[in-house]
């Protein structure tokens, strides 16, 4: 099991370091959240013309054909510098399973995704449904096609996005389908994450689509599993960038602050809450990046990337509270960076299932035999 980075990997790292870090700086970020627009599409188009957005797309449609460990190192430098772009949702939750499952009819948006010209998304997660491989919208069998009917919530990029990835129950089997966006019988409604990322509710009254939206053909129960687990581990990858930011802001604040004639940071509670930080990033780290190693190798991986989750929240959370901590009154200022980061790690801590649930599914795993208990 090999961490350690190709010197190519490392080059896709670094160029969207400099770019995220150049263009989304906190002084940006603010005047961001102040213009209402759902993404930076300055940005954006900036990271096609650098050819970020071709990792998750094949060779042979014009993308460097790379891979998660790719897509997932920009996230983590996304996460570092909170930029405003649909990275996971057009990329993990959308280029990479057309790549995979999609026949020709999904290539030309490949494409558009290339160019920066398409968003993509997927909706996941229903009003009552807390595990979303279980979705409850329903699809029947309509001639040569399909008829989609059912509520999602929270679709990152929903009202933005050409076209979403819907999972839906066919026969009794969670399946997924590519639906447009503008289709007839799908209605948008916008929502607002606790960070301020655009989402949607979205309404399906028998929207109609073709055989060929129906993603994975023969291998279509498949198509949902290997989904979740992909965005999964893409959340993992942002709230690492957003924990391991904001506790490097905590320990510079916390050396240059002085209180009672001393810089903060040389007391030993504020010492030992950043010590229990470092370790959670850690943890968290170790637990990413063997969930992505395994998805990478083919190697079955439905625990490990369960427990990333499960970190994620569980750091997310922690770190990001004893960061505000530390910072005193400045940390619940709406104003100062560091309250970006809180509200980013809690977003993220939430999606897809918060600790809680990550454990109950951890725990029905292991009850059904599917996994191996952990060593």
């Amino acid at each position: 099991m090999d961490f350690s980075y190709s010197q190519e990997q490392r080059d896709l790292r670094d160029v969207a370091a400099r770019m995220f870090a150049q263009r989304f700086t906190d002084e940006h970020r603010k005047a961001f959240a102040r213009s209402g627009e759902p993404f930076d599409a300055r940005l954006w188009s900036a990271c096609a013309d650098a050819g970020l957005l071709g990792a998750a797309i094949g060779t042979d449609r014009g993308g460097s054909g790379l891979g998660l460990t790719e897509v997932c190192l920009m996230l983590e430098e996304q996460g570092r510098t909170l930029a405003a772009l649909p990275l996971c949702e057009t990329l993990l939750l959308g280029a990479l399973p057309l790549e995979r499952f999609g026949g020709p009819a999904q290539h030309p948006r490949l494409r558009q995704v290339l160019a920066g010209t398409l968003l993509l998304t997927a909706a996941l997660e229903e009003p009552a449904a807390l595990d979303p491989a279980r979705p409850g919208t329903r699809a029947e069998v309509a001639g040569e096609g399909y008829r989609l009917s059912g509520i999602k919530t929270c679709v990152p990029y929903g009202a933005q996005a050409g076209y979403l990835l819907v999972s839906a129950q066919l026969a009794g089997v969670a399946r997924v389908f590519v639906v447009a966006r503008d289709a007839p019988g799908v209605e948008v409604r916008a929502q607002r994450g606790t960070a301020g990322t655009p989402l949607a509710l979205l309404r399906l009254d028998a929207v109609a689509v073709g055989a060929q939206d129906l993603l994975g053909a023969a291998a279509a129960d498949e198509v949902l599993p290997w989904m979740l687990d992909r965005a999964r581990v893409g959340h993992c990858a942002l709230q690492l960038g957003v924990a391991a930011e904001a506790l490097r802001r905590a320990a510079a604040y916390t050396a240059e602050r002085r209180q009672f004639g001393r810089p903060l940071g040389s007391f030993q509670a504020v010492q030992h809450r950043l010590a229990d930080c470092y370790i959670d990033v850690e943890a968290l780290r170790s637990a990413y990046l063997r969930a992505v190693w395994a998805l990478d190798n083919a190697v079955p991986a439905r625990a490990e990337v369960l427990a990333a989750q499960w970190w994620a929240a569980q750091c997310g959370h922690r770190v990001t509270h004893a960061v505000q901590h530390v910072h005193g009154g400045l940390g619940a200022d709406l104003e100062y960076p560091v309250h970006a980061f809180f509200l980013r790690a809690k977003e993220l801590e939430l999606s897809l299932g918060g600790a809680s649930p990550t454990l109950a599914a951890i725990g029905r795993e292991l009850q059904a035999g599917l996994v191996a208990p952990f060593t």
